[in-house]
């Protein structure tokens, strides 16, 4: 009983964590961790296991590691002089597995800062009006983009390109797929 008890503390203290860190919750402190996952355990002893848990979840992160990583991670640290339980291990495990994803694309979305590419819809028309009549029947390539931060309203970008211009766009991409395809060749 105690085990499964000390099992759930430790994954309400992981969550917390990583409600606190991640997932910007500035409602879940420390000491609300404390008095509600350990109050019985004295201040020092409690900053101990958080700072301990706190350092397992930065390095799991960091590495972005995948389930074999953390396997292997979390058996070195049982074995490591003042590392953590076997029961621990499982359950930061189970932690990671479930919350990898979500973990991951909040710490991608705190790096970013400059606008990014929210949304692309692309689609062909054909025009069957035109002022001149060379035009008819042209067919031309609608780029609508969404561009915008998560904390600003996006703003919408529309383009129309014509064929010549959408082949010089192509030839542009091409180039810079095959500069990047080059860069990323290992000898």
């Amino acid at each position: 009983m105690a085990d499964a008890e000390g099992s759930k503390a430790l994954s309400g203290l992981l969550n917390g964590i990583a409600q606190g860190r991640y997932y910007g919750n500035t409602e879940i402190t420390e000491e609300l961790l404390k008095t509600e996952l350990y109050p019985e355990l004295p201040q020092d002893e409690f900053r101990a296991v958080h700072d301990k848990m706190l350092g397992i979840i930065k390095s799991i992160v960091s590495a972005d590691m995948d389930l074999n990583q953390i396997e292997a991670f979390l058996t070195a640290q049982t074995k490591k002089q003042g590392g953590i339980t076997a029961e621990q291990s499982l359950v930061i495990a189970k932690f990671w597995k479930n919350h990898k994803k979500k973990i991951r694309e909040s710490v991608i979305n705190q790096s970013k800062w400059e606008n990014t590419l929210k949304g692309l819809k692309w689609r062909i028309d054909v025009k069957s009006q035109s002022r001149h009549v060379d035009q008819v029947n042209s067919a031309a390539a609608i780029v609508e983009m969404e561009i915008g931060t998560k904390d600003k309203d996006s703003e919408f970008l529309c383009i129309e390109l014509n064929e010549t211009k959408m082949n010089e766009v192509l030839k542009k991409l091409s180039e810079v797929e095959e500069g990047l395809a080059a860069l990323t060749q290992t000898g």
